[in-house]
């Protein structure tokens, strides 16, 4: 019988695997890989965006597992730091060095980290106000190396994921989640409020990812596109906005990771019953898996 931190831990890493997938599978997104083409990127696909996601399994279930019942502190910060830059090699052997999951790993990681200091326990408020303390932390170890989120911040004077996180969040709990269940309320699917909740992020938020590969105008343009498409509410025709995002090469990536985030701060408040999660466990175990 494993132990009930060994449990959750394993609980919380599926949650953040599934979250990942669910994003790159909601279809059809603008500039985004989906389940019918690759928006604007050239060197991926959904098949790797899966296998990366499940490439991190093992990150996420650590990060959960040394974090379980602790405080926030520097210590741990550094801890779930130097499992995040293991789980980013990961990712990369998986991808053949395909950047694709470098920016989930820290705000999943942050979330999965607040998660399982409440012991399942915690609100989405809670969470976020907790993981938003873990990034305030600074990361002694971290190395001295130029990003491409990095040059955008200090080009652009935006915050970037770092300050979404030290922020707590802010526009998973201000728009994302919000818009999810305004969208549920009013009848649309499950796949169509999903939707919403990536184009209120993408209207709101000052994606890296898109100032990295189009600047400032083309982060004025993914903005003011997807607050039309939110004031008309057709989202039949989004696979016309996936195409013109495409064409002009803006992929609103920062948007998707936190999209993943909120996808996985919903599910933590819904409950499963803990002899399915641990018969899960046991036969993962058995068959080699996590």
């Amino acid at each position: 019988m494993k132990s009930e931190k060994e449990l959750f831990s394993f609980i919380l890493s599926k949650v953040a695997v599934n979250s990942l997938i669910e994003e790159v599978e909601l279809t059809p997104k603008p500039g985004l890989v989906d389940r019918v083409n690759t928006g604007a990127h050239q060197d991926l696909t959904i098949e790797l965006m899966r296998s990366s996601a499940e490439s991190l399994a093992e990150t996420f279930e650590q990060i959960a597992y040394v974090s379980y019942g602790r405080n926030p502190s520097q210590s741990l910060r550094e801890e779930i730091a130097a499992i995040g830059r293991a789980g980013e090699k990961k990712m990369f052997e998986a991808t053949n060095g395909v950047n694709t999951h470098k920016g989930a790993i820290w705000a999943m990681g942050l979330l999965v980290s607040a998660a399982s200091i409440g012991k399942g326990m915690y609100s989405i408020d809670e969470t976020v106000a907790i993981a938003g303390e873990i990034a305030r932390f600074s990361d002694r170890y971290c190395p001295d190396s130029s990003t491409n989120g990095g040059n955008v911040r200090k080009r652009y004077g935006v915050g970037g994921a770092k300050a979404e996180a030290q922020q707590g969040f802010p526009h998973i709990t201000q728009y994302a989640l919000p818009m999810l269940y305004r969208s549920r309320a009013s009848g649309l699917t499950e796949e169509k409020a999903r939707l919403n909740a990536l184009l209120s992020l993408i209207a709101h938020l000052d994606d890296t990812c898109i100032l990295h590969r189009g600047g400032s105008k083309a982060l004025s343009y993914a903005k003011k596109q997807t607050t039309t498409f939110l004031e008309f509410g057709n989202l039949d025709c989004l696979h016309v906005l996936n195409e013109d995002f495409s064409r002009r090469n803006i992929s609103p990536g920062g948007s998707a990771d936190l999209l993943a985030a909120t996808l996985f701060l919903d599910r933590t408040q819904a409950e499963r019953p803990v002899d399915e999660v641990r018969n899960d466990y046991e036969y993962s175990k058995l068959n080699g898996g996590v």
